[in-house]
């Protein structure tokens, strides 16, 4: 299944209508429809907010079906696999056979003058790795100049943006989301703290 319908099946079956989903993810309804069928394609951090406001994770929006524990990629099927987004640069997710993963590696290529300039942010950590090329990466105030071989981990809550410093720029990126707070067990200490009432005097 394509990633618009996807979307779209994932909603519906949680009886949200596009406003609801499109308030809940930062997305203007008119975008949302555009994306639902197949007229759009969000930037990588938009989509985690689709999957966090559906209450599934940006594996399960990127995955084309439960696949193999185990899978090797090819360099064709790369090849077949890139995608461009309203940002302005190519993508493409690997290990797209598997849906239960805990972490999602994407290919990116970004090319100067292409990319459009707009601070992202989602929920979990990031690993980059730059292949080719060379491009400023900005996390909070602080921009970082990397080139082949470099790489960079940061908390993907922080506002993070790219800008290509050579004509191309291609690097790996490593996502994983991590759960919200409300999310997590409560451990056994918090649960008795919960129901232990102040008493009566």
């Amino acid at each position: 299944m394509e990633l618009g319908p996807r979307i779209r099946t994932l909603r519906t079956q949680r009886r949200l209508t596009l406003q609801q989903l499109a308030q809940s993810c930062g997305l203007t309804k008119s975008m949302l429809s555009k994306l639902e069928n197949g007229r759009a394609s969000p930037s990588i951090a938009a989509l985690t907010r689709i999957a966090t406001a559906l209450g599934v994770g940006l594996t399960v929006l990127l995955s084309e079906g439960e696949g193999p524990q185990t899978e090797m990629i090819s360099a064709g099927q790369i090849a077949g696999a890139w995608k461009t987004t309203e940002k302005g640069y190519d993508f493409a997710a690997l290990a797209a056979g598997r849906v239960t993963k805990a972490m999602q590696p994407i290919l990116f290529v970004a090319k100067r003058g292409k990319v459009r300039p707009g601070a992202l942010h989602h929920r979990g950590e990031e690993f980059i790795y730059v292949l080719d090329g060379r491009m400023a990466y900005t996390v909070g105030r602080k921009t970082y100049e990397l080139g082949p071989g470099d790489s960079l981990y940061f908390n993907s809550t922080e506002i993070h943006d790219l800008k290509p410093l050579s004509a191309k720029v291609k690097y790996l990126a490593v996502m994983a989301e991590l759960p919200a707070a409300s999310d997590i067990p409560a451990t056994r200490t918090a649960r008795k703290k919960r129901r232990t009432r102040p008493s009566k005097k």
